[in-house]
């Protein structure tokens, strides 16, 4: 599985941790964020990653910042993303379970590093149910169309 993961300023210090929990799961990461705590804009990196994930170039994203909402509203405009901002992981599981969602968000200044990794867990550990659901996702991608 490679996972592309993307942050802003707010979150180099966890995007880092994250990256290394990945990499110990056996998880190939594609760094598409900044490396830097100098301040930049959060709707590049959210767009880097929504557009390697509809393009095949990685599974699924990851995106950190602040409070995960912004760059996550920046991903949900590249079309096939759907993405989801969890502070919790019980949201995490039913957004793959029920959304398809292909990018998980969520806030540096929101969550802890331990709760990161337990958002993390629930939401790669899900598989989306599809039947009704899928009747669901296919009503708001067709969205996207009108």
């Amino acid at each position: 599985m490679r996972i592309g993961i993307g942050n802003d300023h707010a979150a180099v210090e966890m995007k880092n941790e994250v990256v290394q929990y990945l990499k110990d799961k056996g998880i190939e990461v594609i760094n598409y964020g900044t490396d830097t705590s100098e301040s930049c804009n959060y709707p590049e990196y959210g767009e880097k990653v929504g557009r390697a994930v509809v393009s095949g170039d990685v599974d699924l994203g990851i995106l950190i910042c602040g409070t995960g909402v912004g760059i996550s509203l920046a991903a949900n405009k590249v079309k096939g993303v759907r993405a989801v901002v969890c502070s919790e992981p019980y949201s995490a599981r039913l957004s793959r379970q029920h959304n398809n969602t292909n990018v998980l968000a969520f806030g540096a200044r929101v969550v802890g590093i331990e709760m990161a990794k337990m958002i993390i867990d629930e939401w790669l550990a899900a598989e989306f149910m599809g039947g009704r659901h899928q009747t669901r996702v296919d009503m708001i991608m067709a969205i996207e169309d009108r």
